[in-house]
């Protein structure tokens, strides 16, 4: 009997040493797995101020645009998490990736700045040169957006919504049409198509989700087990026409 609470003493004392040094190896592996996700994090952010600063003359637009593409990438995954196939929200993407480079280049060009001075020359002659692209911008663009404003709210029931729709599409309208208007240069040109390129890429992943809804029906037949349960009651069912009669329901 002593012997053998000596050899279980001796298991206990190196098993307690074996998980001593298990705790230490995860411990270990813990802090090397964090320190490498902290390079990681490191590296897409200082990359993303870099990229700001070095190509687009401010750090603010590294922030701005890392900011956007991390919540573009995690609503993407989340409508795919939903069931929205990964082809719309491809399409999406690229929806915004040719928005960025006519906006992009456009602006960097001045390409709205010159059409509207042009315009606003044969237009309003008395208005003064120095803001006339801007007055022909915020009219033009405020036009068009009111007018997407109203095909909007013929689309809608609520009188509020409509509403909504319509001062928005004025307002938005407006504010595209100003910002179109001035002569960005071509950093701030091309950080601008950067910008809009994420917020279309969202906006449109965030109209289909809307416009098609989520099929819960699908969503509960992907994490029900239909197919077993089925099988079971079917063999269930065969069992009891095998049985004797009197036993079993």
């Amino acid at each position: 009997m002593r012997l053998a609470k000596a050899h279980i003493d001796l298991a206990k004392a190196e098993m307690s040493a074996i998980q001593g040094e298990i705790a230490r190896v995860a411990a270990l592996v813990g802090i090397a797995i964090a320190v490498i996700l902290l390079a990681g994090m490191l590296l897409v952010i200082g990359t993303s101020l870099f990229l700001g600063e070095w190509l687009l003359g401010s750090i603010g637009w590294g922030v701005l645009h890392g900011l956007l593409l991390f919540a573009a990438i995690a609503f993407a995954c989340t409508v795919a998490a939903f069931g929205v196939p990964s082809r719309r929200i491809g399409q999406s993407f690229f929806l915004g990736v040719l928005v960025a480079v006519v906006v992009g280049v456009g602006l960097a060009l001045a390409l709205p700045n010159r059409a509207y001075r042009s315009l606003g020359e044969g237009l309003l002659p008395t208005v003064e040169p120095g803001v006339r692209p801007l007055v022909v911008g915020i009219i033009v663009i405020g036009i068009i957006g009111l007018g997407i404003g109203v095909i909007g709210a013929l689309r809608t029931t609520g009188a509020g919504f409509r509403g909504a729709s319509i001062l928005g599409g004025a307002v938005a309208g407006a504010a595209l049409g100003a910002i179109s208007a001035a002569e960005t240069g071509v950093q701030v040109g091309a950080a601008i198509g950067i910008t809009a390129g994420y917020v279309i890429w969202l906006l449109m992943m965030m109209v289909d989700i809307v416009r098609t809804g989520v099929d819960f029906d699908d969503l509960k037949q992907r994490f029900y087990p239909t197919q077993t349960i089925e099988t079971s009651k079917e063999t269930l069912a065969w069992l009891q026409s095998k049985m004797p009669p009197g036993i079993g329901s």
